[in-house]
């Protein structure tokens, strides 16, 4: 049976997005709870005059309570399979889980899933867990067993790795470590591209899958051009601008250990190639004085915006860094620009984009909009799951 802790009472007028299916209940919305509830409990949520709008997980913060169903159902076993085995059949359907040529992609996307908190990445073989929330951190073990009914021999182990991810106000301790079966960092394919991939030391869950076809577009733009590729991380936007025929490839990150992987990446890929260089820097001050050097940017920072507190200065550092491509690059140069923060929408990600091309004074001109790929699905009632927003633009 549901183990349903408590209700939580919105205040009058605000089920109003619950009946959107919109799944975030904002604490400013409650008017109470029935009794005491812990980070990570299942809740009941209904209006003030006590109808039913959904089941979730309470969490401590903005975000009160993820709503797991919009119906009055069983969170039991049998509902997490039925929405672990939703996900697989979609990433089935986009012919993900038997190609030979890409296996490494999103198998949940949070709330693009119906399983908001919830993020599992898979590495040939390894699923890589990644709770954002606690009631998905308690249920995990539960979750890697079904996965492992679900997918059979494809999956080999499930690796959690929550400790970065877990909200700073939850009162645990995680430690990261196999929930199932073991394994060990490998060489992943994506496009029949190389890539090694360390889920236990490297970033996010190791890499950073919502680029795959932006990069297989940077490959169409590259053919006898000087490309950059600033915030390379493991490089892949730099080899495949050189699959495409990149006369030179200059990548660059502020970590060392990035500078690094990205090496080893090139290597697999393109060994003893001379055309790549990388190059230990800060963005801002490699990019001061790099005139006419190129004419492919590629400008993919981490998120300047983890939340809303932080939105009007990651604008502002938007707009700086696009500013000084578009000054620097060549004409008839090519600026591939993203923004990865959620609370940046498209509009104001654009808006910073164009404040930087009127800064550099140049005539730049739209070619391709872009988002993240469809392993990443967005739940149409949930706007903030498009995170992923890029650019593709031509500089006179």
């Amino acid at each position: 049976m549901t183990n349903i802790r408590a209700t939580v009472v919105l205040s009058k007028g605000k089920e109003q997005s619950l009946k959107r299916f919109h799944p975030w209940v904002f604490s400013g919305a409650i008017k109470k709870i029935s009794s005491e509830v812990q980070e990570g409990d299942l809740v009941r949520v209904v209006s003030n005059s006590n109808e039913f709008l959904g089941i979730g997980h309470y969490q401590i913060g903005s975000i009160a309570v993820r709503i797991l169903s919009f119906k009055d159902v069983e969170i039991d076993r049998s509902f997490w399979k039925q929405l672990l085995g939703e996900a697989v059949n979609l990433r089935a359907s986009l012919g993900l889980l038997d190609n030979q040529s890409t296996n490494v992609f999103r198998l949940v996307h949070g709330e693009g899933d119906g399983l908001p908190g919830l993020i599992i990445d898979f590495y040939n073989g390894t699923a890589v867990y990644q709770a954002h929330s606690v009631g998905m951190y308690h249920i995990r073990v539960e979750l890697a067993d079904i996965l492992k009914e679900l997918l059979g021999d494809k999956l080999i182990a499930v690796y959690d790795k929550s400790d970065k991810t877990l909200p700073f106000k939850a009162d645990i301790q995680p430690e990261n470590g196999y929930l199932l079966g073991t394994s060990e960092p490998t060489i992943v394919k994506e496009y029949d591209n190389q890539f090694r991939v360390d889920w236990v030391e490297g970033q996010k869950t190791g890499f950073f899958v919502d680029q795959r076809e932006n990069r297989r577009l940077v490959r169409e733009f590259s053919e006898n051009r000087d490309v950059l590729n600033m915030f390379c991380y493991s490089g892949g936007f730099s080899f495949y601008a050189m699959q495409g025929n990149a006369r030179l490839v200059h990548s660059v990150d502020a970590s060392a250990k990035a500078i690094d992987l990205t090496r080893q990446n090139v290597g697999l890929n393109f060994p003893d190639d001379a055309r790549h260089e990388a190059y230990v820097a800060d963005a801002f001050e490699f990019m001061r004085d790099i005139k006419d050097k190129y004419d492919l940017i590629i400008l993919d920072p981490p998120a300047f915006a983890k939340h809303r507190n932080a939105l009007h200065q990651a604008l502002q550092a938007y707009k700086r860094l696009n500013a000084r491509a578009f000054e620097q690059i060549r004409p008839g140069g090519i600026v591939f620009t993203f923004s990865c923060s959620q609370v940046v929408t498209k509009d104001k990600f654009r808006e910073a984009v164009f404040s930087g091309a009127a800064i550099s004074g140049r005539k730049v001109r739209i070619l391709h909009q872009l988002t993240q790929p469809a392993d990443h699905p967005v739940n149409i009632y949930h706007p903030e799951g498009e995170y992923l927003k890029g650019l593709v633009l031509y500089v006179d």
